[in-house]
């Protein structure tokens, strides 16, 4: 057996490449800074990639660090706005500014106005300190030579637009900052009149992108503009449609007649309406490694959408579908035909008809479709029964799982739901989501019956309005002490309470390794899943 021998000078990188693993864990990470030199010089970096999007109440002491680089003229404006500039005199150990990787501008411009709020002594009405504040700390990234890997461009009032409009304009002389970006993200629903601009000047300054997400509810001549930035691309993989009322036609082409062809692997279709998209086949046939589809909450899944799909010579690799809107039974088919090999996340919403969900359900079964996400919204006496004759069939496979009632004050169904749930379930899952009208006797007997089944992520919602004594006595003893959950959540809609609130009931849950998150933070956003798993 040969062993390699490292190198001191390899150490950083190895230590960086762990430290990745812990990204996410911020706890872990402030730890690590306090081993040794090498650990913080290699981990201080990756806490401040990405600050803005860090949850911590009452704290947004990371401005007041980045405002350490200020010039005195912004220095003395800060002054004349109320703020105590002594907070900002101090020399920092490492150039913070130039660690961030990630920025979105929503994400920054709440923070500001919540870091305002705390440091604020008093107000002067002529300086509008959020944005200045904003625009500081843009000219502080730019001066520090920040090179961006994520940006993210949201607008939704004048304030955003205003603001856009100052950064584009320091973007302009400074094009070393965004001439990087790996993901690019644009939405907006107002007309913007530099928009244009900004976009062509990105597709002439970046040809690194590798992520790109669009949301306008307008045309105006900007898809034309989407369109060089997908052409202007060497490495595109990944591309999101998001609430487009115009038909992506020139964007749709563009995937064809780009560098598209070669490198993109992943589409996803959010809200979109396909009624006047008739180049589908056309654009499809030119994909050479697209991997996943993902068709989520669209419009007009018509006859005309569905003969686009079936003409396509290559397979159509459609691996999400969320139905909110009433679907032909035999269009149903056919897209099953189609794709039924390469499906995977299914989600029926309420506004689908029992009817026709126990028809989609028969023909899930009937094509032995694999999947590994599915969200069942409302059911009735005859589709809960395929729903659980759907789970037997893809045990192997499930790993996502949510069944809610939906405002449905039916007792009995959610019985059923309990009664039978349990010893069907696969042995593992990574996610299990239960919103009912919860009895204690049936809640038991649901445990006791999936007590072999271990659930890394366990959501209960008993919608009851009625007071349950029994339930937390029975998730304490047949889940929490014999430790079949990882995360747990469990809320009830007849206190308007969360389990994450009794203190005390948490602690005890801690000693057995269990973590109790709020529900509403446990809970997936099947988008967000799509978006991050794909």
């Amino acid at each position: 057996m040969t062993c390699t021998k490292i190198s001191l000078g390899d150490l950083p990188e190895l230590i960086n490449k762990i430290m990745k693993y812990f990204q996410n864990d911020l706890s872990t990470l402030h730890s690590c800074i306090l081993v040794n030199r090498l650990w913080c010089r290699v981990t201080i970096p990756l806490l401040w990639e990405n600050p803005f999007s860090i949850k911590i109440l009452e704290n947004y002491h990371f401005i007041d660090i980045y405002l350490n680089n200020l010039n005195d003229d912004d220095k003395v404006k800060l002054i004349e706005s109320g703020i105590n500039i002594n907070l900002y005199s101090s020399n920092t150990l490492f150039n913070y500014p130039s660690f961030i990787k990630n920025i979105n501008t929503l994400g920054i411009s709440r923070s500001i106005t919540m870091w305002a709020v705390t440091v604020r002594t008093k107000f002067n009405s002529s300086i509008n300190l959020t944005q200045l504040i904003y625009k500081s700390l843009f000219k502080i990234f730019i001066d520090n030579e920040a090179n961006l890997h994520t940006f993210e461009i949201e607008m939704f009032t004048d304030k955003d637009c205003e603001n856009f409009n100052f950064i584009f304009e320091l973007i302009l002389q400074n094009s070393y900052f965004i001439s990087n970006i790996k993901n690019f993200k644009l939405r907006t629903g107002r007309r913007i009149a530099k928009i244009g601009s900004f976009l062509s000047f990105l597709s002439s300054n970046c040809n690194s992108i590798s992520k790109i997400h669009f949301q306008f509810k307008e045309n105006n001549g900007i898809e034309k503009f989407l369109s060089r930035i997908i052409n202007s691309q060497n490495n595109l993989k990944k591309i999101l449609f998001q609430f487009n009322d115009f038909p992506l036609y020139h964007s749709l082409l563009s995937l064809k007649n780009s560098n598209c062809s070669n490198t993109l692997k992943t589409i996803i279709f959010y809200y979109i309406d396909f009624k006047r998209i008739f180049i589908l086949k056309e654009v499809f046939e030119q994909l050479n490694v697209l991997e996943s589809i993902h068709i989520l909450y669209c419009y007009s899944l018509n006859s005309d959408f569905i003969q686009q799909i079936i003409d396509i010579t290559k397979p159509f690799k459609l691996r999400s579908l969320f139905l909110s809107e009433i679907f032909q039974i035999e269009l149903f088919q056919l897209l099953l035909q189609k794709s039924g090999n390469y499906l995977e996340n299914i989600r029926f919403e309420p506004l689908i008809c029992n009817g026709l969900k126990k028809q989609l359900l028969e023909l899930i079964i009937l094509y032995n479709v694999e999947i590994n996400f599915f969200e069942l919204w409302g059911f009735d006496n005859q589709n809960i029964f395929l729903v659980f004759n759907l789970i037997e069939n893809i045990k192997q496979n499930l790993n996502y799982l949510c069944i809610d009632r939906q405002l449905n004050d039916d007792i009995e169904l959610s019985s059923i739901v309990l009664l039978n749930l349990g010893q069907i379930l696969p042995s593992k899952l990574e996610y299990l989501n239960l919103s009912l009208m919860i009895n204690e006797n049936d809640f038991e007997i649901f445990l006791k019956n999936s007590q072999n089944t271990f659930i890394k992520k366990l959501l209960i919602k008993n919608n009851m309005k009625v007071e349950n004594f029994k339930i937390l006595s029975y998730i304490e003893n047949y889940i929490v002490k014999k430790k079949r959950v990882k995360y747990l959540a469990y809320k009830e809609n007849f206190m308007k309470s969360d389990l994450i609130f009794l203190k005390d009931q948490v602690k005890n849950f801690k000693f057995y390794n269990v973590i109790v998150q709020n529900y509403d933070d446990l809970n997936i956003n099947c988008y967000k899943y799509i978006k991050d798993m794909y």
